[in-house]
């Protein structure tokens, strides 16, 4: 009944919808699933709604990489794959849709220059795309997987997990897929819902032998998925999907490499650490300015791209100094990894903390849909938390 109910009172919201003539119906190859799409006075008001929870603060210009080109985040990642795929010439790109770009273009043009035998499309399944991987990785060559979205990296967990990770140590040595880098779209996006918003890198955290990275901008991307598709270990690099068009800056057109375990202090400061990756890095940047300009309060803003193995040096260099720590990320709080990067600063830094560690996260839910303006562990939120630790 229930059921029921919940139907007539959507198509009821919709013929009034119509009605009001904010609506159209989409027609076409493709969108035979009925959505909609608002026009005019009704998609001002969606973008109303959708504006984004942070604000993308582009990197001074690179110099010391030679010639730089306006990038998207997306674009970013292409010219990471052209340049592998022109360098080793065992490279091959592979998943679902690649073959014509993929869904986020990110493969777009490649293999028309590089042809079909090194960029091309596998069957919907993830731990077939994976166990490929790590066969083609154990011959010698490079393979690059693509997961078409991190939500859907669950069916290859096991091939993550109990091959790619457990390859070279089980044969002491002797074989190795290290040459294995699965890419995958990541995090929140203000749309996705349930199955097109998760951020699953805490899952992979706790598995030994692989390498787990996210990054924060265009320049960020290129450099370090270079260093993850060089590394000599399985690597698992995120790519933070509402940034693939919302953050341009200038990128190096030349190959060049971002260390990986390395942290990066952003903004020095005296009073506050505040540690974050991804899209949440812009968010953190965000609350800094706001703590300098309403509280006086100096925050030193870290960027940790590397999540495994991630750098405890850095971050607790910084904890020594300021004693307070902000952890913010979007995944659940219970077992995200801001609780690891918690119990080892806790455990390491003790006697100089001046406040309980603090830990922004979303919430122990599914990831909503329209709910997610709630969900997500906005500026508000970590702003709030900063001051509760500054009043401490």
């Amino acid at each position: 009944m229930a059921a029921v109910v919940a139907t007539a009172g959507w198509l009821l919201r919709l013929r009034a919808a119509r009605a009001g003539g904010h609506w159209r119906r989409l027609r076409g190859a493709g969108l035979l699933r009925g959505f909609l799409q608002p026009t005019s006075a009704g998609r001002d008001a969606a973008q109303r709604r959708q504006v984004a929870h942070f604000t993308f603060q582009p990197d001074p210009e690179p110099m010391e990489y030679g010639q730089t080109q306006k990038m998207n985040l997306f674009q970013a990642v292409t010219s990471a794959l052209d340049n592998s795929l022109a360098k080793d010439p065992t490279a091959v790109i592979f998943g679902e849709d690649v073959a014509f770009g993929g869904v986020f273009r990110c493969t777009v043009g490649l293999r028309d220059k590089y042809g079909k035998d090194r960029v091309f499309n596998t069957p919907l399944c993830e731990q077939g795309i994976v166990g490929f991987g790590i066969g083609i990785a154990v011959t010698g060559a490079t393979a690059i997987a693509e997961i078409q979205f991190a939500d859907y990296i669950y069916p290859a967990f096991d091939q993550i997990v109990n091959e790619a990770a457990k390859y070279r140590y089980r044969s002491g040595d002797l074989f190795n897929c290290g040459s294995l880098t699965i890419r995958s779209p990541w995090g929140c996006v203000g749309h996705g819902a349930l199955y097109h918003s998760q951020s699953p890198e805490a899952f992979f955290a706790h598995c030994p032998g692989i390498k787990v990275v996210v990054p924060r901008s265009p320049f960020q991307a290129k450099g370090l998925l270079l260093s993850c598709i060089e590394d000599k270990n399985p690597c698992i690099f995120f790519e933070p999907k509402i940034l693939y068009r919302a953050a341009v800056e200038q990128v190096p057109v030349e190959p060049y490499n971002i260390p990986l375990s390395q942290a990066e202090v952003i903004q020095e400061g005296s009073d506050v650490t505040l540690v974050a990756w991804g899209t949440q890095v812009h968010v953190i940047r965000e609350v800094a300015s706001m703590a300098n300009e309403k509280l006086g309060v100096s925050c030193e803003v870290i960027d940790l791209r590397t999540i495994l193995p991630w750098d405890v040096d850095t971050v607790c260099k910084s904890v020594i100094k300021t004693g307070r720590l902000l952890i913010s990320h979007e995944a659940p709080l219970t077992g995200g990894f801001a609780s690891e990067i918690s119990s080892t600063v806790q455990e390491e830094c003790f006697l100089n903390l001046e406040a309980p560690i603090s830990r922004v996260c979303g919430y122990d839910t599914p990831f909503p849909h329209i709910f997610e303006p709630f969900y997500i562990p906005d500026k508000w939120k970590c702003y709030d938390a900063l001051r509760k630790m500054i009043n401490y």
